[in-house]
């Protein structure tokens, strides 16, 4: 496919006031609010739950399993088809269909989190077990729903600041149920009440939380897309409109051209990040680094960079084309890897570490903003809006969590400096789709995606 003329030339330049701007639109505080709501839960049943099961005395091969909870998260595809198609009695018909859905998910979500709250490690590592996998079922609904309504509401002109404020508001919502959570079940200890209530206290705090993302939803309006697609999907019986959501969503999605390699494009753009971030950790350690050390830059400069990177991001994409700022974000995030390697030379160094972490987590922050907005762009039908979204960050999530289970033996084979520097070719499989996905005229057919 031809370029057409105009499609070749630059955005117009965006100031730096309206690039501001756009960030107080009710609709972007309306994402960045459930973007809060969506990374609060994921620590509750992970790190900071294992943390809570180590100080009960639980072994740690126990503890390891605990990696399994997480499932729901890569499997929530399967379940977005009744997200997208199904009525929750009462909550649709008082909230419509996503806001209905928001609601409800939020309230189970709440509910998870209490039982979690009441459960005890050092006497039911099973009950504890089932209590996380009920939070995470219901975060990842929250999640499916969330993506949804984000996709759905935002305007064209608001896509890529929905997304910035989206993806900084996760951080410090993941940010608060660790750090926060922490502080908070040991400022419970100080009072004088036993360890196992100031948990137990510690996560009641936290599910009431959750109802920032509930209030949120009430005072919010339902996307005017889905109210579209629910009047055109009205007279379909339940099962149908599930067929209809399970099956329409992958086949719409396979019959456009080059589908397939679009595909694989989602599955490798972030697989340098994935690749190296596995093994970061493990190398700072190795280097001679504190666990401390490692904590208070990752948290505290760390999270800096990335709330600065998401809303850079953000810019870029509002800046340049979809495919120009791909290009940008996967190239910047590629390249960052080589501040590890100059790292691995330095040695011991705070300064040195803390740039490194920078550029990783910067850079990090600006290709998650705009890839995000590329699988927006992906996600056109409303009535599959859910499902299709589900699909692709399930097959996103393939890179993290299979693709890169070897980055280990490839370092020990290597080295350090030389690993790291093996984390940027990893990059070129992606950008090699992606030009050729450009000269197919890929972008182009996604429509004006002004972001």
């Amino acid at each position: 496919m031809s370029t057409a003329p105009d499609q070749l030339l630059p955005k117009p330049r965006a100031s730096w006031r309206e690039g501001f701007a756009v960030y107080l639109q009710r609709r972007v505080l309306i994402v960045l609010l459930l973007g809060f709501s969506s990374g609060l839960p994921l620590a509750l049943s992970g790190s900071t739950l294992l943390v809570w099961m180590r100080e009960s005395g639980v072994d740690l091969g126990t503890i390891g399993l605990f990696a399994l909870v997480g499932t729901p998260y890569t499997l929530k595809f399967i379940w977005a088809p009744l997200v997208d198609a199904l009525h929750v009695p009462f909550f649709t018909r008082a909230f419509g269909r996503r806001r209905g859905w928001l609601v409800f998910s939020q309230l189970l979500l709440i509910g998870a989190i209490l039982l979690l709250a009441l459960t005890d490690p050092a006497r039911s590592p099973l009950f504890v077990a089932l209590g996380a996998l009920l939070v995470a079922a219901m975060s990842s609904t929250q999640d499916i729903v969330v993506d949804a309504f984000r996709v759905e509401s935002l305007p064209e002109s608001e896509q890529a600041a929905g997304m910035a404020s989206y993806v900084a508001a996760y951080r410090i919502g993941m940010l608060v149920s660790t750090a926060g959570a922490l502080f908070l079940v040991s400022a419970y200890e100080a009072t004088g009440i036993a360890r196992s209530s100031a948990w137990m206290w510690g996560y009641v705090s936290m599910a009431a939380l959750v109802l920032i993302g509930t209030a949120t939803a009430l005072a919010a309006t339902e996307p005017a897309q889905s109210a579209r697609a629910e009047a055109a999907t009205g007279s379909e019986t339940a099962f149908t409109r599930v067929m209809h959501a399970a099956i329409g969503a992958f086949s719409e999605f396979v019959a456009r051209r080059d589908a397939w390699a679009a595909l694989a494009f989602v599955v490798l753009y972030k697989f340098t990040d994935a690749f190296s971030g596995t093994m970061t950790a493990p190398f700072v350690i190795d280097l001679g680094f504190s666990r401390n050390d490692y904590a208070a830059i990752v948290k505290g400069v760390g999270l800096a960079a990335t709330l600065i990177g998401g809303f850079a991001g953000g810019y870029v994409a509002r800046r340049y084309s979809l495919a120009a700022s791909l290009w940008i974000g996967g190239v910047l995030q590629a390249v960052a890897n080589l501040s590890f390697s100059w790292l691995a030379f330095v040695g011991v160094n705070q300064w040195a570490l803390a740039f490194a972490i920078t550029a990783e987590n910067f850079t990090s922050a600006i290709g998650t903003v705009i890839f995000v907005a590329y699988l927006s762009a992906l996600c056109r039908n409303p009535l599959h809006t859910a499902t299709q979204y589900a699909l692709l960050t399930a097959l996103a999530a393939v890179g993290r969590t299979y693709l890169s289970s070897g980055a280990g033996y490839v370092a020990k084979a290597t080295g350090w400096p030389l690993f790291f520097a093996i984390c940027v070719l990893v990059a070129v499989p992606s950008l090699v789709l992606l030009a050729w996905l450009q000269r197919r005229g890929h972008f182009d057919e996604l429509g004006a995606v002004r972001v």
